[in-house]
This record gives C-alpha cells, sequence and structure tokens, in this order.
C-alpha cells in the first residue's frame, strides 16, 4: 500500500528533463505519475516509476540529486465528487495532508498520490472507509 516516489530536483534549464527521461528509458524503467513544481532556479520532480530503486540509483550516478519517499496511492471514481468524498474522508480523520497529485486514465476512475504526515493512519483511515488503494504491483515493473 506504501509506494515509493523519486523527488529528484532539476536546474530550470533546457533538455535536463529529456536528459532525466531518456536515462530512465535506456534503462527499462517506466514512469507511471509525475508531478513538476518549479522556483526560479530549480524544479521538483516527484514521480512514480516502475523500479523506484534502480532509477534512483541510475540518477544518481548521472548526478541528479534524488530522495526517495514514501507516498500511498488511492483510487477514486473519475467523476464530479470523487475526490471531494475522498478528502472529506481525510480530513475529518485529521489526517494531514503535505501533498498531492492526480491522473485519469479513462471514465471510470482516478489515481491520487498522496503524502501525508501519517501515512499508516491515513492508509487505515481509507481502508476503514473501504477506500481503494493503489498496491506495489500496480506500478512496479515485475
Amino acid at each position: 500500500m506504501i509506494i515509493k516516489q523519486l523527488s529528484v530536483f532539476l536546474e530550470n534549464r533546457t533538455g535536463r528533463l529529456t536528459e532525466l527521461t531518456g536515462i530512465l528509458a535506456a534503462n527499462d524503467i517506466n514512469i507511471s505519475a509525475f508531478s513538476i513544481a518549479d522556483t526560479a532556479d530549480y524544479g521538483i520532480l516527484r514521480m512514480i516509476v516502475g523500479r523506484p530503486e534502480q532509477a534512483a540509483d541510475v540518477l544518481k550516478n548521472h548526478g541528479f540529486a534524488v530522495k526517495v519517499t514514501e507516498v500511498v496511492g488511492m483510487i477514486v471514481p473519475h467523476k464530479p465528487g470523487g475526490l471531494h468524498h475522498a478528502l472529506q474522508i481525510i480530513s475529518d480523520n485529521n489526517v494531514a495532508i503535505e501533498y498531492m497529485y492526480a491522473f485519469a486514465s479513462g471514465e471510470c476512475n482516478a489515481t491520487v498520490i498522496i503524502r501525508a504526515d501519517s501515512l499508516e493512519k491515513l492508509i487505515a483511515v481509507l481502508q476503514e472507509h473501504k477506500m481503494e488503494l493503489l498496491q506495489k504491483g500496480d506500478v512496479y515493473q515485475l
């Protein structure tokens, strides 16, 4: 239920993201989801990849600053109110969200990646309310 996310610091310069994705492609590592936040000098790329430990090692060997963190993936209905319902459950149970990002594919479900102050409490609350969680096998390459 807990999945590993890579956070990579990228200089704001042309081609740096292309270089990173090329390195992952050359090492047969798939990107399942990502988010980029930027400042004036650098960006933070957060991503879920097929082989997080290998990806971290490969990127570090190519000079990227990489941190591995744990997050939870939650599946919500891809319809109006689907995310709101899930967030209401989380906030009603006093779980603080540090950040999140989401993606949808098709018409049925969306996946939300969440970093919270307590992942264990987040998982317990979501399971108690019968919310579907992303499993490692859903994103990791076997």
